[in-house]
């Protein structure tokens, strides 16, 4: 038996790995709204300084506010004061902007050029949630060094990008 996928020179990147390993957390401030729609500071201020931030310990925090409410800048601040001592990382915004967030991060430091000429596949299936959007700064990054981009598994791609022959 001849493994023809091992035998391809095909190089598989797997964005998954890029995936943060600290567990998740989020803080709603819709759960502090008064009446579901504003914030009073007095009583945001008490339930902060009551509220248990041991439980972020070692956790990233997204911080947003799931309900239709103008939320005031220094509220999500009051929050990062809070959680900091705790959280390994604050962020403002939702779970999967956080994701954006992160993967572009982690994306921004991939030196594409070591792809130089080689047959890419990006992993598709993943166990952990990867935006769209890294997918798309990838291949963006990645476009002008392959020689070829695909996606899926090496066994069965989708082709993206060829190089045209010079």
């Amino acid at each position: 038996m001849v493994n023809r996928v091992a035998s391809s020179g095909l190089v598989t990147l797997k964005l998954e790995e890029f995936f943060p390993k600290e567990e998740m957390a989020v803080f709603d401030l819709k759960g502090h709204l008064f009446m579901g729609l504003i914030l009073k500071e007095k009583d945001f201020r008490e339930a902060l300084a009551n509220h248990d931030w041991t439980q972020y310990t070692g956790k990233n925090l997204a911080v947003f506010c799931s309900a239709d409410a103008i939320i005031p800048v220094w509220a999500y601040m009051l929050v990062t004061v809070y959680a900091a001592p705790f959280a390994t990382d604050i962020f403002q915004g939702t779970l999967e902007e956080f994701y954006k967030h992160i993967f572009q991060k982690a994306l921004d430091n991939v030196d594409a050029a070591q792809y130089a000429g080689q047959r890419i596949v990006i992993k598709g299936c993943s166990d952990h949630p990867v935006p769209p959007s890294a997918y798309v700064e990838l291949t963006r990054k990645l476009q002008p060094h392959a020689q070829s981009i695909m996606f899926g598994e090496p066994c069965s791609t989708v082709p993206i990008f060829k190089k045209p022959k010079a």
